[in-house]
């Protein structure tokens, strides 16, 4: 079993920038891959960049070159997600979700979240124009 507890969200003006975090607890020397996914009201969750135990890096279309995941150096169960030039259709319910199956790579997740195993409860981010 796999905790995940997210924290950092918040209201922020378009253009601007924020960052989330993931600390995860328990089992977590099972994860292989550990990712932000984001969902709004009424519309599937979709995958926003996923982070492989191997340091691979899968982002979506719509927030390449503009979100930064990373582990945190000292402790690898913590998870951020960097959001620079933020938009208004970036305003979600963002959580963090763990994959222990290491048969394929975090890139297959970002576009099948429902196959991650564990998930955190989710932390609101709202762009305002």
């Amino acid at each position: 079993q796999v905790q995940l507890v997210e924290s950092g969200g918040g209201s922020v003006q378009s253009g601007g920038s924020l960052i989330i975090s993931c600390s995860a607890t328990g089992d977590t020397d099972s994860y292989y891959s550990m990712g932000w996914f984001r969902q709004i009201p009424e519309s599937e969750r979709e995958g926003v960049a996923i982070f492989d135990r191997d340091g691979r890096t899968a982002y979506a279309a719509s927030v390449k070159g503009r979100f930064t995941i990373s582990q945190d150096a000292a402790n690898k169960n913590t998870l951020y997600l960097r959001m620079n030039n933020l938009e208004p259709d970036d305003s979600a319910m963002y959580f963090c979700a763990v994959q222990n199956n290491p048969g394929l790579r975090g890139a297959y997740y970002l576009k099948n979240p429902d196959q991650m195993n564990y998930w955190g409860k989710g932390t609101l981010v709202t762009i305002s124009s």
